[in-house]
């Protein structure tokens, strides 16, 4: 039997607090688009009501974030995180188990075709079907070609909003097809970009570990993660939360 969704709500935008294996489990028998959220793109959709409704109308929204971890604590709900680099391999294995066809769409060329053989080597039964780098002008003519291979699930990296907007636009075009949003997750399994020390990830500090080695990030965690955790204070006030 599918486990029910009962999404927790942050200003406005529901996330799914399952378990990891909750959520591949749920994943894994949907369609349609997953989200792996974090506090610039709530920030981000509050400005923008287009984004704003990508984000509402998506099937799966895992707290992708720590931000979004710690802004739900503080509203009373226990949300672990969901890191999307590490729930997108997990797909990867159950789709490869269940002989079903994958998608990878996303960074440059030298990086998506070596992720894919890096998966393919850790999961020798995947069975990619189609493989395009992020450098396109024309969505379109992707969609048609996503269109006739129709793959069971299509990993999307190009980096939030743009990736979300392409899944959206594509998911009423195959309607039975799952479809999640990884960001720099092809660099990852490219071996382009190591992950942080387990330590770092066990304690929600990736991302801190990650701004040390790309100062730049600094621009996109502040001062949006400040601003974030005092609206969410200002939510947890008026509804009164203890």
């Amino acid at each position: 039997m599918k486990i029910l969704r009962k999404p927790s709500q942050i200003l406005g935008y529901n996330v799914d607090c399952f378990s990891f294996e909750q959520a591949l489990e749920y994943a894994v028998l949907s369609s349609g688009q997953i989200v792996t959220i974090n506090p610039e793109m709530i920030m981000n959709a509050q400005k923008d009501k287009h984004f704003s409704k990508v984000l509402s109308e998506a099937e799966l929204v895992l707290a992708d974030g720590v931000g979004v971890e710690i802004g739900l604590k503080l509203l009373g709900v226990n949300c672990k995180r969901i890191p999307g680099v590490e729930f997108g391999q997990a797909l990867l294995r159950e789709y490869s188990q269940l002989d079903k066809s994958v998608a990878f769409i996303g960074a440059k060329s030298d990086i998506v075709n070596k992720a894919v053989e890096n998966m393919k080597k850790m999961y020798p039964q995947l069975n990619v079907v189609y493989i395009h780098d992020g450098y396109f002008n024309d969505a379109e003519q992707l969609y048609e070609q996503l269109e006739k291979v129709r793959p069971d699930l299509i990993l999307v990296a190009l980096g939030s909003p743009k990736q979300e907007f392409f899944i959206y636009n594509l998911k009423e075009r195959l309607p039975n097809s799952l479809m999640i949003g990884l960001g720099g997750s092809f660099d990852v399994w490219a071996g382009a970009v190591k992950r942080a020390p387990v330590l770092f990830q066990k304690i929600g500090m990736e991302w801190f570990y990650r701004t040390v080695l790309e100062p730049k990030r600094l621009k996109r965690i502040f001062p949006t993660l400040p601003l974030f955790i005092l609206k969410v204070l200002k939510e947890r006030s008026e509804l009164n939360v203890k």
